[in-house]
């Protein structure tokens, strides 16, 4: 097996261009295919300041690594979740990357923000973890993504079309105007971008091995039941017997604009700290609020039964 450009030997494989490629030429062609994604959506300028989203698994940090590498202004963003001994091995491989590229981090803590951890939060919400985590997440990127030009996340092919195919068995139509690569800027809402959104999850992988990335493997314990997961397999049952179908779909979609014609939801600004949402307050401050309830709750019961106990009704 040769290499299609170089015509030395081939190491990777890659089915869904029918395209064999050696190590370096494999890097050289990731790092085309992301470079002409972002000129092609008129992502960013190598002017801009990019906050980049990071989790410590292998797609945020190859991003924040070719988006470096490709000469952008950089910043990475990692947001504790306070989910036991994950979100600590999470903080270790962020600080650890950042460190070894000598690379600014903000770091922020949901624990910081609500006194609670995730799980804790689902609890008072009666929510699922993951939709809880989920709402808080992007809310803290936006908020800290403020005075940057964009918000750069690592989602990739794998994650745009099993969303995709979610949305469409649901006939979620209010969502497809977010499947777009890029999301604009929309008054406190900042401008979003996912130069990965045309690469698998398999060539991100590659890239990280091959540029030596030390990422966590490990998935957030929260995920096991995720649907996205179910979608995932799904299409890669698919891809299996028929090669590119994710590409196909994913670009599909984009071509056709339909996220541009959708039906959308009419936004306005939270009544409490002017972010853009559905409704008069948004799902942050609400969640804030019931914080705050069972915060007084449970000091309002501990006054009565120290009130109780002193006047001997015990």
């Amino acid at each position: 097996m040769k290499c299609r450009v170089c015509k030395r030997d081939a190491q990777i494989s890659l089915k869904s261009y029918n395209l064999n490629l050696c190590s370096n030429c494999f890097l050289e062609f990731f790092r085309k295919r992301v470079y002409t994604t972002i000129n092609e959506f008129k992502m960013c300028t190598p002017k801009d300041r990019i906050l980049v989203a990071v989790s410590g698994g292998k797609d945020s940090l190859s991003l924040w690594h070719i988006l470096s590498d490709l000469g952008y202004r950089t910043c990475g963003l990692h947001i504790i979740l306070d989910i036991g001994e994950y979100s600590q091995r999470s903080y270790q491989q962020v600080i650890k990357f950042a460190q070894t590229k000598s690379l600014e981090l903000r770091v922020v803590s949901v624990r910081d923000e609500f006194g609670k951890s995730i799980k804790e939060l689902a609890k008072i919400a009666k929510r699922p973890p993951c939709r809880v985590c989920g709402m808080v997440k992007r809310y803290l990127m936006n908020r800290e993504a403020e005075a940057f030009d964009c918000l750069a996340t690592g989602h990739n092919l794998d994650d745009e079309a099993s969303t995709l195919l979610g949305n469409l068995l649901n006939w979620q139509e209010g969502f497809l105007s977010r499947q777009a690569p890029v999301l604009e800027e929309n008054y406190t809402l900042k401008r979003k971008i996912k130069p990965f959104a045309f690469i698998s999850q398999e060539e991100i992988t590659l890239y990280a091995e091959l540029c030596g990335i030390d990422y966590l493997e490990e998935r957030c314990p929260f995920s096991r039941r995720a649907t996205s997961l179910i979608y995932k397999g799904v299409l890669n049952k698919i891809e299996e017997e028929m090669p590119a179908t994710k590409l196909r779909f994913y670009k599909g979609f984009i071509k056709r604009e339909y996220f541009k014609g959708g039906k959308r939801e009419e936004l306005s600004p939270c009544k409490r700290c002017g972010y853009l949402t559905v409704g008069e307050v948004c799902n942050f401050c609400k969640l804030k609020e019931k914080v705050l309830e069972r915060k007084n709750l449970t000091e309002g019961g501990d006054d009565v039964r120290r009130d109780s106990y002193l006047k001997g009704n015990h």
